[in-house]
């Protein structure tokens, strides 16, 4: 297993921390892969009441890692195995029978964004920012998050958010209702425990129940919006604007998108 994912359990609450701070905590393929096992075990683990997904350092996830692959060759590296490793890890969340708290410490881009809102409880840093930069790049927001961001704050302000790549502050995606509590950087701790302790004593069965039933209203077409994306994603992975938008990340500039 991978040494980035620093995994800690005691007293009823399973931690999961993303430990790559030099990348931003952006998801290597392993770092992906381990992050959906561990939260698809939690769901039979009796020893686990609640989990907590946060990032280390300044960034709660800046995504998937594009930053060690050279422009041209991003497009053989990012293939659809990618966003299938982005849905497995959403997937995991919504459908984990247990309370699921992201504790967003810093940036949440891209698949970062997608995993935060997925997740059933937000605690949020004030410094920390939402980012869906997919079309800085030549492709589309995924990890179900043209569903869940729609859910929270409406096709207007989610169209401007996926289609002009605007990051939001974490004062704005609290008015604008993408997140529940956002609170001073320094009472980030303080205030997650406080919310982990309030779940961990709370009836799991009405939690799970809740969960389900909430999950249902709004995000019955989460599937779907997976689905899609997916479709889209493969689509846009193998055009020419796509390359460019990798290349020009790795060079540091701004793409020139031709539409091909």
């Amino acid at each position: 297993m991978s040494s980035d994912l620093l995994v800690d359990l005691a007293d009823g609450v399973l931690r999961l921390t993303i430990d790559r701070p030099e990348v931003f905590n952006a998801l290597s393929d392993t770092l992906a892969d381990e992050l959906a096992e561990r939260l698809e075990q939690a769901g039979p683990d009796d020893d686990v009441g609640v989990v907590v997904v946060t990032g280390s350092g300044s960034a709660f996830c800046a995504g998937a890692d594009i930053s060690a692959v050279d422009g041209g060759d991003a497009i053989d590296h990012f293939d659809v195995s990618a966003l299938d490793r982005a849905n497995r890890i959403v997937r995991a969340v919504t459908m984990l029978d247990k309370p699921v708290v992201a504790a967003v410490n810093g940036v949440a881009a891209g698949v970062g964004c997608s995993i935060a809102l997925a997740a059933d409880l937000a605690v949020v840093a004030e410094s920390a920012t939402f980012l869906l930069a997919f079309t800085r790049i030549g492709l589309m927001p995924d990890g179900g998050s043209t569903a869940t961001v729609a859910a929270s704050i409406g096709r207007a302000r989610a169209m401007r958010m996926a289609l002009l790549a605007e990051p939001l502050t974490a004062a704005d995606a609290l008015d604008a209702g993408l997140v529940g509590q956002v609170v001073p950087d320094t009472d980030l701790a303080d205030a997650v425990d406080a919310v982990v302790r309030r779940v961990a004593a709370g009836p799991p069965l009405a939690f799970a129940a809740t969960k389900k039933a909430v999950n249902a209203a709004t995000l019955s077409g989460l599937e779907a919006a997976l689905e899609r994306e997916r479709s889209g994603q493969t689509v846009l992975l193998r055009t020419a604007d796509a390359a460019e938008g990798m290349r020009a990340f790795s060079e540091k500039r701004r793409p020139r998108f031709t539409g091909e």
